[in-house]
């Protein structure tokens, strides 16, 4: 797989992170990815989701703004069509 495009990159992804492609496709894309700062960059950011995620989910919202917060869904599902 020497013809790797980044968007070709982007699609595999998940499985190279993952660690389920062929030996032969994921050194294809690690010769891009070292190559190519924009997905190396991607790729980096890829794999700080989780990590960002989390930290983000296990701080408290305020009270209030959960309230608020609530408030908006349950007006922005009444405005929705249903489908």
């Amino acid at each position: 797989m020497s013809d790797l495009t980044c968007a070709r990159g982007v699609d595999l992804l998940m499985d190279y992170l993952e660690g389920v492609l062929s030996v032969a496709v994921k050194e294809s894309i690690d010769r891009h990815v070292g190559g190519c700062p924009r997905c190396l960059a991607f790729v980096a950011s890829y794999r700080e989701t989780p990590r960002v995620l989390r930290d983000a989910t296990a701080e408290e919202i305020p009270a209030d703004t959960k309230r608020r917060l609530e408030k908006f869904v349950r007006e922005l599902s009444k405005r929705s069509p249903e489908r």
